[in-house]
C-alpha cells in the first residue's frame, strides 16, 4: 500500500503530527480517526460502521478501511457479526469496571518497575510532562466547551500517565497499558465538558497527579503504586455518579 501524501480528509492537525508528517499508510490514517472518533462518542455504542458511511465520512477506500476495522477490532473497540459487518463496541458500566479495574493491575506493575529502572531522563520527563498538564489546566480553566482546550489538557493527560511509566522494561505491559487507557477514555472523553466545568474537582485532580508524581520521584513503590490505584477508580467513581 502506498504512502498517504499529507493529511487525510477529516484528520485533525494534531493527529496529523502524531503520523509524523503525514508518513502513515492509509490505513493507519483510517484506523486513528475512526479511533479518535469512538473514543470520542462520535461514533456510539452499537452503531453499525457500514463501508459506504466510513467511505463518505473519512474519504478512504475500501482496503484501509477494512484493514483499520481489523485493528479496532483486536482492540476491542469494534466488533464483527455473522452477515451484519462491523459496529461499535457496547459500553456498560460493567465494562468499565473492568478495564479501570485491570489498568489498575497493568499500570500499578509497570509503574513499580518503572521505579526500579527509571533514570535522570526519566524522572525529567515526568517532571516536565506534569508541569505542562498543570498548567494547562490552570490556563483553561473554566473552559468547559471549549474543545481545543479540551484536547489539549487530555493530550498532556496522556502523557503524563505515559511518563509514569515511561522506565518499565516491559513491551507487554506498556502495551496492554495503552490499549487500557484508550477503552477508559470511552467512557471519560464524551462527559469531559461536565467534569472540566467542575473547578474544584479539576484542583483535586492535579493535587493527586502531584502526590502521584511526588512519590514516584522518591521511589515509593507502595505509596506511589496505592495512588495511582486510587486516582483511577476515583475516576471511575465519578463517571458512574454522573452516569447515574
Amino acid at each position: 500500500m502506498g504512502q498517504a501524501a499529507g493529511k487525510a480528509p477529516g484528520m485533525t492537525a494534531e493527529m496529523a503530527d502524531e503520523v509524523e508528517g503525514g508518513a502513515a499508510t492509509l490505513s493507519e490514517q483510517a484506523y486513528r480517526l475512526m479511533r479518535r472518533d469512538i473514543v470520542d462518542g462520535l461514533l456510539a455504542p452499537n452503531q453499525p460502521l457500514r463501508f459506504e458511511f466510513l467511505k463518505d465520512r473519512y474519504g478512504f477506500s475500501f482496503s484501509p478501511l477494512r484493514e483499520a476495522l481489523a485493528q479496532l477490532q483486536s482492540e476491542r473497540l469494534v466488533v464483527a457479526t455473522a452477515q451484519r459487518g462491523y459496529r461499535v463496541a457496547d459500553v456498560s458500566l460493567d465494562e468499565m469496571w473492568d478495564a479501570i479495574n485491570t489498568r489498575v493491575l497493568i499500570e500499578t506493575q509497570a509503574l513499580r518497575e518503572a521505579i526500579v529502572h527509571g533514570d535522570d531522563d526519566w524522572e525529567g520527563a515526568i517532571v516536565s510532562a506534569y508541569h505542562a498538564l498543570s498548567r494547562s489546566r490552570a490556563r483553561h480553566a473554566g473552559t468547559a466547551t471549549d474543545e481545543a482546550a479540551m484536547e489539549e489538557v487530555e493530550r498532556r493527560h496522556r502523557v503524563f500517565h505515559r511518563s509514569l511509566i515511561g522506565a518499565c522494561r516491559s513491551r507487554w505491559l506498556l502495551d496492554l497499558s495503552a490499549l487500557l487507557y484508550t477503552q477508559t477514555e470511552r467512557y471519560r472523553r464524551p462527559l469531559l465538558a461536565k467534569m472540566r466545568a467542575d473547578i474544584s474537582r479539576d484542583r483535586e485532580i492535579d493535587d493527586h497527579h502531584k502526590e502521584i508524581m511526588d512519590a514516584t520521584l522518591i521511589r515509593d513503590a507502595a505509596t506511589a503504586t496505592d495512588l495511582l490505584a486510587a486516582h483511577l477508580r476515583r475516576t471511575g467513581n465519578y463517571i458512574e455518579r454522573i452516569q447515574g
